[in-house]
This record gives structure tokens, C-alpha cells and sequence, in this order.
């Protein structure tokens, strides 16, 4: 069975909102889940901008704490202050593959450690006018996370993706919204940045460690944007703490290939 990394099981397709966007249609993935499906009828032909991009710095770190995202955020915010004043600058968390080849990836938490390997990148997105700036001083910097050292390597630049399916492992939620509320308050918050959800799928709630106590997040898949909604996603996040992974948008093989695999 192959699931979208950080999204549930069967819940993760309880998708009903028929009454907060009532011209979607509601179509029954496997188990007879509900699922959002609305498909646009033309393709999508926006030129990109390219005024905000990804940096991917090399690392050399052994481990991180599965937790990190806190941690390493307010790290590399102590190694250069200016990144806590810039709006539209995010810090992606540290992934690496799931569970596979006889190694299980360790649970979720602050005690235990992912093990990296020399393609493990730290990536941070950042507007164009930061790149120079953020090129130049962070590479050679060494910084701590949770107790883990983490040594910056050069970076290279990497424009924004023009999928139309996204990914983020952490929205910030409340914690007693259930799965189709978490979606209802993303649909309200996504249509006031002039975005459509078509079809999403979120996946379990997880909780993010800092010292002023837990941050409440789940996955979010949205498939079948528009490329301008893509990039203006991307570019912007949904929701608050960018600076600790959250509201980061990815591209994602998509819904349907996930639909067709489980």
C-alpha cells in the first residue's frame, strides 16, 4: 500500500465539505471514502515569475531529531537574525525516505533520530533579493539543533515547481478540529489568497515541540491548481510558522497516482 508520506490511512479521506463548496462533487475513493474532485476543463498556460526560489545548501549532520523543525529554525535564526524579519523566507523541515529496505523510519518526536545521508539538503525558500545575501554568509556555518551538529555546505538555486499538486507535511491547525473541519478553515484561508481547492486529501494531526509548548499540524495534499495558484501557494505558504516547516509547499506525485495505488 503506498500512501503520500505524513497522510493516514482511511480517514485521511474524509473529505466532506458539500456544504462549504457546494459545487464540488464528491466522488468515493477506495473504502468508500469521500474525496474532493473537481476538474478544470482547460490547461493552465501562466508564465512563471521567478521572484522566489529555493536554496538547497549541502549539509554534513549524522542526525537530526525526527522533531527538528523548531529547533533548526531557531538555529539558523540565531546564526543570521535578518531571517526572522523576512515575510516571505521559510525553512523547510529535513526529510528523508520512509520506512524501506528493512529500516523503519522512528517515530515522531524530540528523543528520536533520523540518520542522514551526504544528499540530505537543507533547503530555504527565499525572495530573490535574499539569495546573494544568504549565498554568501551561510555556507561555512555551523550550528546546533537539539544537541545534533550541522555543518552548511554551498547552495545552489532552484526555481519554484510548476506542478499543479502540492504538498505540505505541516499546516498549523486547531488541535479539537477534525479532519473536515481542518479542511473547511484551509478552503476559507486558501479562497482569500485567490485559490480554488479542487481536490485535497490531510492526513493526521502531529504535534511540533517548542519551548512555549506544542504546535498543532496536519499534512495537506491540494491537487489540480492552477499554475498561478501553484506558484502564489509556494510563494506565500497557508497559515503561520514558516520559519519551523510550516505551511511549506512541495510538489507531490498527485491524488490519483496515490488513489490508484492504495
Amino acid at each position: 500500500m503506498v500512501r503520500p508520506r505524513g497522510i493516514a490511512g482511511p480517514t485521511a479521506f474524509r473529505l466532506n465539505m458539500r456544504a462549504l463548496l457546494p459545487e464540488l462533487s464528491i466522488r468515493h475513493g477506495p473504502n468508500e471514502n469521500p474525496m474532493y474532485w473537481n476538474q478544470d476543463e482547460s490547461p493552465d498556460t501562466v508564465e512563471i515569475p521567478d521572484d522566489t526560489v529555493d536554496i538547497l545548501f549541502n549539509i554534513d549532520c549524522k542526525q537530526l531529531p525526527v522533531d527538528h523543525a523548531y529547533a533548526l529554525g531557531d538555529a539558523l535564526c540565531e546564526a543570521l537574525p535578518w531571517m526572522r524579519d523576512e515575510p516571505q523566507l521559510a525553512i523547510h523541515s529535513v526529510h528523508v525516505a520512509g520506512s524501506q529496505n528493512g529500516w523503519e523510519r522512528p517515530a515522531h518526536g524530540t528523543e528520536s533520530h533520523l540518520l542522514l545521508s551526504r544528499r540530505t539538503k537543507l533547503t530555504i525558500r527565499v525572495p530573490i533579493a535574499r539569495v546573494e545575501p544568504l549565498m554568501a554568509t551561510l555556507p561555512g556555518t555551523r550550528i546546533e539543533v537539539d544537541g545534533c551538529p550541522l555543518a552548511i555546505g554551498s547552495g545552489k538555486v532552484k526555481s519554484l515547481s510548476k506542478e499543479t499538486t502540492l504538498f505540505s507535511r505541516y499546516v498549523v491547525g486547531d488541535p479539537a478540529q477534525d479532519e473536515d473541519a481542518f479542511l473547511a478553515t484551509a478552503a476559507r484561508t486558501l479562497s482569500e489568497m485567490d485559490i480554488r481547492m479542487r481536490k485535497a486529501l490531510c492526513g493526521r494531526a502531529t504535534s511540533l515541540a517548542t519551548p512555549r509548548g506544542a504546535i498543532h499540524a496536519r499534512s495537506l495534499m491540494l491537487a489540480d491548481l492552477s499554475v498561478e495558484e501553484s506558484f502564489r501557494l509556494q510563494r506565500l505558504g497557508l497559515g503561520p510558522y514558516r520559519l519551523i516547516g510550516c505551511g511549506v509547499f512541495i510538489p507531490h506525485k498527485g491524488i490519483d497516482a496515490v488513489s490508484k495505488n492504495r
